[in-house]
């Protein structure tokens, strides 16, 4: 089973996701790892705190190659999070100034390789932020990271057995 949860931040989305997979046995956790910028100075603190909360038989992997990282995976897969990756793939493209088309087209081509591991998974449990539900600044890499995690999600969605949305810890199965 493969499930795509979004969500808006600290929707309890993280906490929904790990609990569907309490019950597995081995888990994977794939972070995609300290943002790109390095500018979040309690970044750390939020991983450590994450960590101790989750299972102590859980592996956790950070890594900014987050296809390769499930595609490896011999458990069940928990990624956490999509948006946080994008953020990475657009920033290690720097194409920032370049036509719409390139920075299109060098991040699908890395959300196509995710895709194609999680359809390969058979258990694997995906975060990610739902574009609508959350301030996306106007200027022009704010409406390229909007437009790209809105393809994102839409991709993983499609691979995916179900999507469940969490507002206020409630979720709705979609």
């Amino acid at each position: 089973m493969r499930i795509l949860v979004t969500g808006g931040v600290r929707s309890g989305k993280s906490r929904h996701a790990e609990g569907l997979l309490s019950g597995a046995g081995a888990v994977t956790y794939v972070a995609p790892g300290r943002p790109a910028d390095g500018n979040d100075p309690d970044w750390d603190a939020r991983v450590a705190r994450h960590r101790a909360a989750r299972p102590a038989h859980w592996t956790t992997v950070e890594t900014a190659n987050v296809a390769a990282a499930v595609a490896d995976a011999r458990d069940a897969v928990l990624v956490d999070c999509l948006g946080t990756w994008l953020v990475a793939l657009m920033d290690a493209a720097q194409l920032w100034d370049a036509p719409y088309e390139e920075m299109h087209d060098a991040v699908t081509a890395r959300i196509d390789q995710l895709c194609d591991a999680l359809a390969a998974s058979p258990e694997a449990v995906v975060v990610t932020n739902e574009v609508g539900l959350g301030v996306v600044p106007s200027h022009r890499s704010g409406m390229l990271f909007r437009d790209l995690l809105g393809i994102l999600n839409q991709r993983v969605a499609a691979v995916c057995d179900e999507v469940h949305l969490v507002i206020a810890g409630r979720v709705l199965k979609i």
